[in-house]
């Protein structure tokens, strides 16, 4: 199998965070975890990424203790797990040595968050040659706030400022950044449904 899932950034450090209430799709780990399920029946690996920042003293750091896959997930013994600490999945990993041993050329992305580091990943795996699948559905972002707004905003500030751009038209603006330049969208169901036609 030419094809694996990388699962990014599904974490419980987003969930620590008071921002977590503003997520365009709380029960993202639902979507992941029948992702998951199809990259299994269809022999294709699953790896696991998980963001990280030593010594930041904030979510991100594992020292605290969030930088660990969300409980709903259902990752298997086996399974590779990376750490990174720059948006995309390669440049701080052995990722690409590992897509690469297996031979390796198709991948599907998901996680957290859709505009940053799974579109970040999307991206570079483009430019290295991959041909790659954005399950846009199995992504998840929050509402970003304006350039000029102050950097510690509340969440209720932050919803309230007419210049935040909503979690949704976040994700609709990936899907057109990305789509036939850097990744064919896709969503859960269509996979599901691709899955199921016969061969």
């Amino acid at each position: 199998m030419t094809r694996a899932l990388i699962v990014i950034d599904v974490q419980e450090s987003f969930r620590a965070r008071p921002l977590w209430e503003t997520i365009s799709d709380p029960k993202i780990t639902d979507k992941v975890n029948r992702l998951v399920r199809l990259a299994r029946e269809a022999g294709e690996p699953v790896v696991w990424v998980l963001h990280s920042e030593p010594g930041s003293a904030d979510v991100f750091d594992p020292a605290l203790g969030h930088v660990r896959l969300m409980e709903e997930l259902e990752r298997r013994d086996g399974e590779p797990l990376l750490h990174k600490t720059s948006h995309n999945a390669f440049t701080t990993t052995n990722l690409q040595q590992l897509l690469t041993e297996r031979g390796i050329r198709e991948l599907t992305v998901c996680g957290i968050r859709t505009e940053q580091c799974v579109e970040t990943t999307a991206r570079v795996a483009s430019d290295l040659g991959y041909d790659v699948t954005f399950v846009v559905d199995a992504t998840a972002t929050n509402p970003i706030p304006h350039r000029d707004a102050p950097a510690d905003l509340s969440v209720a500030e932050l919803l309230a400022d007419p210049r935040t751009l909503p979690a949704d038209e976040v994700v609709r603006r990936t899907e057109y950044a990305l789509a036939g330049r850097f990744a064919t969208i896709a969503t859960v169901e269509g996979l599901e449904a691709a899955a199921r036609r016969p061969a």
